[in-house]
């Protein structure tokens, strides 16, 4: 079962009224831009185009360049099939007279693609997580408050684990070619970032005379040196 947002005028039973047919969640709030700002969330986004196809064209422009991470599907009458194109940005379209098996199985797809999407845009190593979609990072769990920069080096870095970079590479990937500060401001970010890392900084590896690397935490060790603390203390005691 999804949960769907329906942009229209109208109730989503009467934008696809298979929906009425089907247990997903439905809500339906007015296809403004201003009725989006606290917009529940959901799995997939319905947007009405069967009456003004400017306008639903506009607000999936809207949706899709602020970044939106739910499955945009517009609902269209028949005659206006031919005004579609990938101008609009959206994932799947369907007729407003759909029945519930194919509107049910567009959600389904839609749904698991995202789904499928998202798990390809986390990058996970060594307790650090990555949503390169929202811009987060976490280490441990930890929320990092990170620059855009600080954050794109991580990113770099960690979806490239073990491998050493020198700066001038570091400075063509992350800040680009037409950059023309000196290598000095990778080694600013990399301590910057460091102390952000706080006790998991030496994730971030220095290669003497090359570069930096993001060092993969063996675990094995981590649990055996833990193992070997708790026996010290335990001993102490």
């Amino acid at each position: 079962m999804a949960s769907i947002l329906v942009l229209s005028s109208d109730e989503g039973s009467s934008v696809l009224p298979a929906l009425s047919l089907l247990s997903h969640r439905v809500r339906t709030i007015p296809a403004q831009p201003a009725a989006l700002v606290n917009a529940p969330t959901a799995d997939v986004v319905i947007v009405d185009a069967r009456n003004d196809l400017a306008g639903a064209k506009a607000l999936c422009r809207i949706l899709t360049t602020t970044g939106l991470s739910a499955a945009l599907l517009v609902a269209v009458n028949e005659g206006g099939m031919p005004a579609l194109n990938s101008e609009w940005g959206f994932d799947d379209v369907v007729l407003a007279g759909a029945g519930p098996g194919e509107v049910d199985a567009r959600i389904r797809l839609l749904t698991t693609r995202a789904s499928k999407e998202s798990e390809d845009q986390m990058i996970s190593a060594s307790g650090v997580t990555i949503d390169e979609v929202s811009y987060q990072a976490k280490v441990n769990g930890r929320a990092l408050d990170l620059t855009f920069k600080e954050f794109e080096l991580l990113r770099f870095l960690a979806g490239h684990p073990q491998r050493v970079f020198t700066r001038e590479q570091l400075l063509s990937e992350v800040w680009g070619y037409d950059y023309f500060g000196g290598t000095r401001t990778v080694d600013v970010h990399v301590r910057r970032l460091r102390a952000k890392l706080g006790d998991m900084e030496s994730l971030i590896g220095t290669v003497r005379n090359v570069g930096y690397r993001f060092t993969v935490a063996d675990t094995s060790d981590e649990v055996k040196e833990k193992e070997e603390s708790e026996a010290r203390r335990s001993s102490e005691a």
